[in-house]
């Protein structure tokens, strides 16, 4: 054994007995122990021939001597071996949320593995792989994250921090493995900058209540339209704007004006209810007149219409016997002229003397007329 002529056979590997004091010592104040049974350790060259035999016996054939035969065992050992390392590098399984690209001489194939158990020439030919499930990646929210990435410059110069959440899937795991070197990391960036584009053309009011949805939907435009002329192999599905809040410094001054615009709405929708009102009454007040000139038109118009009718029916009956017509209009006319006159006509040359002309007929008519009543 090598260890037992080591420092003039006397102490191991520890080199205790060139000492000249027989007392084999270590490092440690110990040398090496005997095993129990006493004697010296077994020899390792005993021990590997020992593990060849076992394995001549084990194999078909039990193998040969220690010549040639053992050389020839243990090149079929290595052969095994190697064989055994290529069908665990050329087999392998794409899971059903992954697609692969296999790689020759370190160029993509055009096809891409799906689900299941494919196989490939190794070391000739390599495989990556590529989750193709929807994803979803936060950014911004600077009062959350403690980061400025969220604070975003306004249409009209106010600051805003908007926290926002993006739906993607890899559409094109080809794309998305071998033409950008982070295409995360290049999506995360690309949001930002459209998200800032967009927040930049229009008012904080905007971004706060009034177009959230437009601007997300216009973001996810830009996003999409730059992501396709890398090609990333990216599909963005959706983009929500989570939260838009002013930043800390200012958010009580924010509340301030947000409670000034909200007296100010409330004052409008007081003034259109009045106006509403207002409006309301002279609408029905106009409508009333417009009736009453409605009705004293038609009023106006019966009234002609029937005098007009009973002038015809006069005028048809004069027609047919003028004089007698004639002498009763005189006559209606007389009475309808005279009947309310004060004056008393006597004919003269009449049989009216004596005296009647000397009587107070008016006198009597009024006291006539008042017993009456």
């Amino acid at each position: 054994m090598p260890w037992s002529n080591q420092n003039g056979g006397g102490g191991g590997p520890w080199g205790g007995g060139g000492n000249g004091g027989g007392n084999d010592q270590g490092p440690w104040g110990k040398g090496p122990q005997p095993p129990r049974g006493g004697g010296n350790p077994p020899d390792l060259e005993e021990l590997i021939r020992r593990g060849q035999d076992k394995l001549r016996q084990a194999l078909p054939g039990g193998g040969g001597g220690p010549g040639a035969g053992g050389g020839k065992m243990i090149a079929v050992v290595v052969a095994l071996g190697l064989v055994g390392l290529w069908l665990t590098q050329s087999v392998y399984t794409v899971q059903p949320d992954e697609r692969g690209v296999e790689l020759r001489f370190g160029k993509p194939k055009e096809e891409v593995s799906q689900p299941g158990l494919h196989m490939i020439l190794w070391p000739f030919e390599t495989v990556e792989f590529a989750t193709i499930v929807e994803r979803e990646m936060s950014t911004g929210g600077s009062s959350r994250t403690g980061s400025s990435d969220g604070l975003m410059l306004s249409g009209d110069q106010n600051i805003v921090d908007v926290e926002f959440k993006l739906l993607y899937a890899v559409s094109d795991p080809k794309s998305f493995l071998f033409n950008l070197a982070q295409p995360e990391d290049t999506l995360r960036q690309v949001a930002e900058s459209a998200m800032r584009e967009v927040v930049g053309r229009r008012p904080a009011q905007d971004i706060f209540r009034d177009n959230r949805e437009v601007i997300a939907a216009e973001v996810q435009t830009i996003i999409q339209t730059v992501m396709d002329s890398f090609p990333s192999g990216i599909l963005v599905n959706q983009v929500s704007i989570e939260d838009a809040a002013p930043p800390r410094e200012v958010a009580d001054a924010f509340d301030e004006v947000q409670r000034a615009e909200q007296d100010e709405d409330r004052f409008v929708e007081e003034g259109n209810q009045y106006a509403n009102q207002k409006l309301g009454q002279a609408r029905g007040e106009a409508a009333q007149l417009r009736e009453e000139a409605s009705a004293y038109k038609d009023r106006v118009v019966n009234e002609a219409t029937g005098e007009a009718g009973r002038f015809l029916s006069v005028y048809e009956e004069y027609a047919k016997a003028p004089e007698v017509t004639r002498s009763r209009l005189y006559l209606e006319t007389l009475e309808e002229v005279l009947g309310g006159s004060e004056k008393v006509i006597i004919e003269q040359g009449g049989s009216g003397s004596g005296v009647v002309p000397y009587l107070p007929l008016p006198e009597v008519r009024k006291n006539s007329t008042g017993g009456t009543n």
